[in-house]
């Protein structure tokens, strides 16, 4: 993946439910950081690159939706 980055913009509600969860849960450095790795999870399952057992693929959507992400 290349270092270049672009702006994204979520509301506000949802970066503070980001922001929430990273000092809940640690794991990420940043809303950034974690905003960076959902996307490229939810990515790499559309290629059907990342295989999930079917009770892994229900614990990540369940922290997506409790983030607000689907």
């Amino acid at each position: 993946m290349s270092g270049d980055k672009v702006a994204v913009h979520i509301s506000k509600e949802l970066y503070e439910k980001a922001k929430k969860y990273i000092e809940e849960q640690g794991g990420f450095e940043s809303v950034e950081e974690l905003v960076e790795f959902v996307l490229g999870e939810v990515l790499s399952e559309e290629g059907g690159e990342q295989v999930f057992s079917e009770e892994e693929e229900e614990k990540v959507k369940e922290r997506l939706r409790s983030l607000g992400y689907i």
